[in-house]
C-alpha cells in the first residue's frame, strides 16, 4: 500500500524530533493506513481509529502526565483536540471550525511552517526574558540608590528612560528573525 504524504512532512517530522520534540500522530484512519503514513514520515507513536473526542481525551491524557502537548490539524475532526492542547496549530487552508480553535494559524500549507511558529516562539520568549533582565538590572540598581539619596533624580529619570530604549531596542531586533532548521 502506497500513500502520498506532503513533501515537507518528513523533513519536518525529523527537525521536530531533532529539536526533542515527540511526535505521535492521532488519525481517524484506519491502523493500516495510519501505519503505511507514520513509516514514510518517520513517527513512531500511532494511534488510529480515533474519533474526535477521544483525541481531545489522548490529549487530555498526556497533559495528566506531565507532558506539554502541541496539536496540529486541519478538519472539524481535530477542532476538540486543537482546544484541548496546550497550543492548537491550524494549517491555513483547513475548516473554518480548526481554523477558529486553533491558538495559532499556520498561513502557508506546510508543515515546514510549524517549524518557524516553533522557531519564531522561542525567539521571542528569549527576548522576553532579556527584557526582563533589562528592567530589573536598572531598576535593582537605581531604586535604592535614588532612595538613599546616592543618585541624582535627574539620573535616575535617565537611566528608567534608558531601560525603556534597551528593552525596546532589544525588542526591535525580532525583526531580523530568520527560520532556523535543523542540518
Amino acid at each position: 500500500m502506497q500513500i502520498k504524504v506532503r513533501d515537507d512532512a518528513r523533513t519536518a517530522i525529523a527537525d521536530l524530533q531533532h529539536q526533542g520534540i515527540e511526535v505521535m500522530m492521532l488519525t481517524g484512519d484506519n491502523p493500516r493506513a495510519a501505519a503505511v503514513i507514520a513509516k514514510q514520515v518517520g513517527i513512531i507513536n500511532v494511534v488510529a481509529q480515533v474519533l474526535p473526542e477521544h483525541k481531545a481525551a489522548e490529549i487530555q491524557r498526556l497533559q495528566a502526565n506531565g507532558r506539554c502537548v502541541g496539536m496540529v490539524g486541519d478538519g472539524i475532526n481535530d477542532a476538540p483536540a486543537l482546544a484541548a492542547a496546550d497550543v492548537g496549530f491550524a494549517i491555513g487552508a483547513g475548516s473554518d471550525i480548526a481554523l477558529d480553535t486553533a491558538d495559532v494559524v499556520l498561513m502557508r500549507n506546510r508543515l515546514d511552517s510549524l517549524l518557524d511558529a516553533i522557531s519564531l516562539s522561542r525567539a521571542t520568549l528569549g527576548k522576553v526574558k532579556q527584557n526582563l533582565f533589562f528592567a530589573f538590572f536598572y531598576n535593582v540598581l537605581g531604586i535604592p540608590l535614588a532612595a538613599l539619596s546616592l543618585l541624582n533624580p535627574v539620573i535616575a529619570g535617565s537611566a528608567m528612560a534608558l531601560s525603556s530604549i534597551s528593552v525596546l531596542s532589544n525588542s526591535l531586533l525580532l525583526r531580523h528573525w530568520k527560520p532556523t532548521r535543523c542540518d
